[in-house]
């Protein structure tokens, strides 16, 4: 008998999922689909938004491959479990029994799987919860088709982000793209004078929903560029209400009699554009197709990361806005802090005032030691470079002329960055750094004097 079934179960009471290895065993390695590059349709979003009514009329595709796929006005839609109200009906990730064998254009035959997933946001799941069915369903499907409703909202937006960055953290794949086919799929959409019913017209809003702007928030770029970071090919279609009939009548089948022409139409353009053999998007990991033995042991090794305690449990929105306002005050009090202790003893500002200093403080050296030093070795080095220009200059030695002027003008302007530096307190290494030179030379002269005292003693003697 033909049925869903469910291959990850959830544990409601610990919040943890448990793969039916048996069960997925059962449907992927049968004889004839084993060993085929396999074909993986999933369909994820928000709970109670259609999620397995959209996948009944695939499997109605699927079965009926020809221009009057849809069917006719008095038939119930049958398949996956589905029904109205506001609880939820699916839990954890279910795949329809029966694995379709598709021939390509090519000549090569591939196995289809649908793929139907627990709905996100219910009131008894966690965002873990949410993070982990979305992950697996996105990571193991081949074209991931996000369900949303009326319109794509930044939250939409920022719980992808959240979802495929908890699946790409589990592949632990950083550079490459790691998924491959994303539909955004806009159920009731309301606008068509703004953006028309269908591929082109969801392509178009698409394009503008996703496009970063300059004067975008730092953070909704980084969204977007995380989005089409994590998908090989994303697409849009926006599909119309489908009446009044559907949405208030408790006994509503699934009968297209009771659906609004405009969703029945837009119906029959959306399902081949997903499943239609020349459109068929062949699973790959790590560039490789998967067959459906390969897939099965993705599956197994899948969900044992999502058991265990490797990955960081995702946030709530609440704890994460908590924890960014509670580190945007850190940041806030560090340059508060920072901006007053340079404004109270900054490189423009003494710690004690120098005579204070020089009173209660006894100075290496002496007073010798406290004199200013570099200003003085700076006019000294003026003072004998401008007499060596001259005399040089007088007997005709102009090359050495020139380079005694060189020198004089080097000292002339390092006299005047040093004391820019001294009274305005910016650039303060360049300061160093003439003191250092200044203080290499006094040493210089200083030894020299030493070794000139000694000889001439010498001499004396």
């Amino acid at each position: 008998m033909l049925m869903p079934i469910q291959i990850v179960l959830a544990n409601e009471d610990e919040h943890s999922f448990e793969l039916d290895a048996a069960a997925l065993e059962k449907i992927l390695l049968q004889d004839h689909v084993k060993d085929l590059n396999v074909v993986v349709v999933s369909v994820a979003g928000a709970f109670r938004k259609g999620k397995s009514f959209l996948l009944d009329f695939m499997l109605r595709y699927m079965h009926n491959q020809r221009e009057s796929w849809i069917g006719g006005d008095d038939e119930p839609l049958l398949g996956f479990t589905w029904r109205g109200g506001c609880e939820r009906e699916t839990t954890g990730i279910q795949i329809w029994s029966e694995v379709f064998v598709v021939d390509k254009p090519d000549g090569s035959k591939v196995a289809v799987l649908l793929v139907d997933t627990q709905g996100a946001f219910d009131s008894q799941s966690t965002i873990k919860d949410c993070a982990t069915v979305f992950a697996l369903s996105t990571m193991t499907s081949s074209i991931q088709v996000y369900n949303l409703s009326q319109n794509i909202q930044e939250d939409d937006l920022q719980h992808l982000q959240l979802f495929t960055e908890y699946g790409r953290l589990a592949m632990e794949e950083i550079y490459l793209k790691p998924f491959q086919s994303l539909m955004f799929l806009i159920r009731d959409w309301s606008y068509p004078y703004e953006h028309d019913y269908g591929l082109e017209g969801g392509n178009t809003f698409l394009e503008r929903r996703l496009q970063v702007k300059q004067n975008q928030h730092e953070e909704l770029q980084n969204v977007r560029k995380h989005i089409h970071s994590c998908f090989s090919n994303i697409g849009c279609f926006l599909l119309p209400h489908p009446g009044l009939k559907v949405a208030t009548n408790p006994y509503f089948d699934g009968r297209l009699r009771d659906i609004d022409e405009d969703f029945k139409r837009e119906l029959a353009e959306l399902v081949p554009l997903l499943l239609a053999p020349d459109r068929l998007v062949e699973k790959e990991i790590g560039g490789n197709k998967v067959t459906c033995r390969d897939l099965l042991e993705y599956f197994k090794a899948y969900i044992k990361i999502y058991q265990g305690e490797e990955l960081p449990h995702p946030k709530s929105m609440l704890q994460a806005t908590a924890e960014a306002n509670n580190l945007t005050a850190v940041a806030g009090a560090k340059d508060m802090y920072s901006k007053s202790m340079e404004m109270i003893c900054g490189g423009d500002k003494p710690y004690i005032a120098p005579a204070d200093w020089s009173v209660v403080t006894r100075k290496m050296g002496g007073e010798e030691f406290c004199q200013p030093r570099t200003p003085a070795t700076l006019f000294a080095v003026m003072f004998v470079t401008y007499v060596v220009s001259g005399m040089t200059g007088f007997i005709g030695l102009s090359t050495l002329a020139a380079l005694a002027n060189l020198v004089m003008g080097v000292a002339l302007l390092s006299l005047c960055v040093w004391a820019y530096v001294k009274y305005s307190g910016e650039f303060r290494e360049v300061g160093t750094l003439i003191d250092q030179v200044a203080e290499t030379l006094w040493e210089q002269v200083r030894s020299c004097e030493t070794v000139f005292a000694s000889v001439s003693k010498i001499t004396m003697w």
